[in-house]
């Protein structure tokens, strides 16, 4: 069975927004991703399990484009680390970045099982911001909500962040990249280079809190 953090990070991959869908809002947008992912998902899930490496680039392909990685790789190094990196260092961050969740949310995604879905209402678009809430109900039964912090730039709705059944994923990577750094010495080159393992170690870490907590 999965763990409660596996089936949020399933959830997190299942519904993060894609730019390819013209929308007016980031519901719209939201709504349309969720289409299109669990279609090609129906369509290539088997042939997925046997080339992973496929079904990454799928996924960066969909969901790729519409993540605000500037913003979210910025945010997880806070101010403190990020106005000293160099472009290239934040151009290596970010795809180091985007790189290890596809891997790593990939093949807890793979076992999505028709689990059902609802759009909760519109909340209001102000100042470039807007939150859109969803709710996914397990096999169990057990309801799940997901809510994604969204930014408009150049006229297209991008995701910032998401909270997924009350675990802030920007906070809990930025949580783990402070900690890291203090344990490279500040050495970002270092930190960089070490980000997939920094992800799975954190994955690991609120996996084994949420089999302690359910005992």
């Amino acid at each position: 069975m999965l763990t409660l953090f596996r089936r949020c990070c399933l959830l997190m991959m299942l519904l993060l927004p894609v730019s390819a869908f013209a929308a007016n809002s980031p519901q719209q947008v939201v709504q349309g991703t969720v289409d299109a992912l669990l279609s090609d998902l129906d369509a290539n899930k088997e042939r997925y399990k046997q080339d992973p490496e496929a079904f990454y680039n799928s996924l960066n392909e969909i969901l790729g484009p519409v993540v605000d990685g500037d913003g979210i790789s910025r945010s997880i190094m806070t101010v403190k680390y990020s106005r000293n990196a160099t472009p290239e260092q934040m151009a290596r961050f970010e795809e180091n970045f985007k790189r290890s969740l596809m891997q790593f949310y990939g093949n807890a995604l793979l076992e999505y099982d028709n689990q059902n879905i609802r759009m909760l209402p519109a909340r209001e678009e102000r100042d470039g911001r807007s939150s859109v809430g969803m709710e996914v109900t397990g096999r169990n039964g057990a309801v799940y909500p997901v809510s994604y912090t969204m930014v408009e730039r150049d006229g297209r709705w991008l995701v910032r962040n998401v909270i997924i059944n009350g675990i802030n994923i920007g906070k809990l990577f930025r949580d783990q990249f402070a900690d890291t750094m203090a344990r490279n010495g500040n050495d970002l080159d270092k930190t960089i280079a070490e980000w997939g393992s920094v992800v799975a170690k954190a994955k690991d870490s609120q996996a084994g809190q949420q089999a302690t907590g359910n005992e």
